[in-house]
């Protein structure tokens, strides 16, 4: 398959102001997009974004570019990356597409699309759209342009889908829960959610400004909710991402519940209520304890590659149903198409309203194996991980850690790295390993 020029792992993502986040790029893209996947005059595309201030210009270039092509558009405003998902199916619209650098610093942004089934694109999809950028802008008919219309009852829409998704006879009256917006689109959205449902909010991180997403809050910067569960003498804390497609919680104690706790959590959950199909879908980098955790109740972990697109694709050709990321990126396909920090959470306090149990009580289960991690700059090109002295070394370490332990080697996505990761019961010696294979690596690279 040809290699993309402009899509990543996740949509179009970069510095603002920096090609291809620029206005003219975002104008030539929405036409392109009109071009190849809403084919048309009388056809629909949503429009969504997250609190960053460029989200305007992006709005507004996308619009003018949709527009040149034929297409029809309706702006939700800030609005969490999952909703335009859900929306988009709703609406019966052929794409819909966000405004949004997830967790990324304001100064970044992105572009990401949803399929009419509220997908992510497929990679034939994005090469089209890659080969109409390629082509002249070419403005239909005055007559034929295209129309923008704002929906007024996006978020109020998208909150009874939520709460939806958890049985009716579940309420949260008693609870105590801080919700963590990050300055992001899910500020209005979130805490009516969990108001609604009956529980006590403190919310925080629901004051955005343009400037202020992600900053000292949120999913990348828990302890800012993990303060104030404790503090407010809370059962929990809901730290979400900007653009609301993550989430990590904090139970009572104060301690951080992750991705691979919270996939444990549910699985264990729903394992007493319906069919997993025996599986649950991870990464790579999913934590050994959750393998061994699940294994526990009679569930298998199946590893995909990082990144959530990966995951899904697992869970799509398997038909199941649950699988996420320690980043708090969790997939409940029985209720939505793609990660959604709110419903996941939902997923959670379901479990500890239905047990009767704590955050706390129900992570017991799963015994977290301590991971450290070495990132080792390498030279373009350069095949290390092929090279007979590394593939030693990482079979001495595997030998003497044994079926308690492992070791992962990978090169990053994006960046010149190599990541090398070694988990076991032992910190120390986890430490140890990841360290002598680096400089394995690292002396492999010098000699080269």
């Amino acid at each position: 398959m040809k290699k993309k020029t402009y899509f990543g792992t996740d949509g179009i993502r970069g510095r603002v102001g920096q090609f291809p986040i620029t206005a003219e790029f975002i104008l030539k893209l929405g036409w392109a997009v009109g071009r190849v996947l809403a084919q048309g005059h009388g056809s629909l595309v949503l429009i969504g974004k997250d609190t960053r201030i460029s989200g305007y210009l992006f709005e507004s270039a996308l619009q003018a570019g949709l527009s040149s092509a034929g297409v029809d558009i309706r702006l939700l405003g800030p609005m969490p990356t999952p909703a335009i998902a859900y929306l988009t199916r709703t609406f019966h619209a052929r794409a819909g597409i966000v405004i949004s650098a997830s967790h990324n610093p304001y100064y970044d942004n992105g572009i990401k699309f949803f399929s009419a089934q509220g997908t992510k694109l497929p990679d034939e999809i994005e090469l089209a759209i890659e080969a109409a950028l390629e082509t002249p802008l070419e403005t239909v008919d005055s007559a034929d342009l295209g129309k923008a219309e704002r929906i007024v009852d996006a978020g109020g829409r998208y909150i009874e889908f939520c709460k939806s998704t958890i049985p009716n006879n579940v309420e949260l009256k008693g609870l105590k829960i801080v919700v963590d917006c990050a300055h992001g689109a899910t500020y209005r959205i979130a805490p009516s959610v969990f108001r609604e449902l009956g529980a006590e909010v403190i919310a925080t991180g629901v004051h955005p400004d343009g400037l202020n997403i992600n900053e000292g809050c949120g999913s990348t910067h828990p302890m800012h909710v993990r303060q104030l569960v404790q503090a407010h003498h809370a059962d929990l804390g809901i730290a979400l991402d900007g653009d609301g497609d993550r989430v990590i919680l904090v139970d009572g104690h104060g301690e951080l519940v992750d991705g691979d706790e919270l996939l444990y959590i549910i699985a264990k959950h729903r394992k007493t209520r319906e069919d997993l199909g025996g599986i649950v879908v991870g990464t790579v980098m999913s934590n050994l304890g959750l393998e061994h955790a699940l294994a526990a109740i009679g569930l298998t972990l199946k590893r995909a590659a990082v990144g959530d697109r990966h995951v899904l694709e697992m869970l799509q050709n398997g038909k199941w149903v649950l699988g996420g990321e320690s980043s708090g990126h969790i997939l409940c396909l029985e209720h939505t198409t793609t990660g959604d920090g709110i419903i996941s959470a939902l997923q959670v306090v379901a479990a500890m309203v239905q047990t009767g149990r704590s955050l706390h009580e129900l992570k017991q289960g799963m015994q977290k194996y301590p991971q450290h991690m070495v990132n080792i700059p390498v030279i373009a090109g350069m095949d290390v991980l092929s090279l007979s002295q590394v593939k030693n070394a990482v079979v001495e370490a595997e030998r003497r850690l044994g079926h308690d332990g492992r070791v992962l080697l990978r090169r990053s996505g994006t960046e010149p790295l190599v990541r090398v990761m070694v988990e076991g019961h032992d910190a120390h010696q986890v430490e140890q390993f990841a360290l002598q294979i680096a400089e394995v690596i690292t002396t492999a690279i010098q000699a080269a």
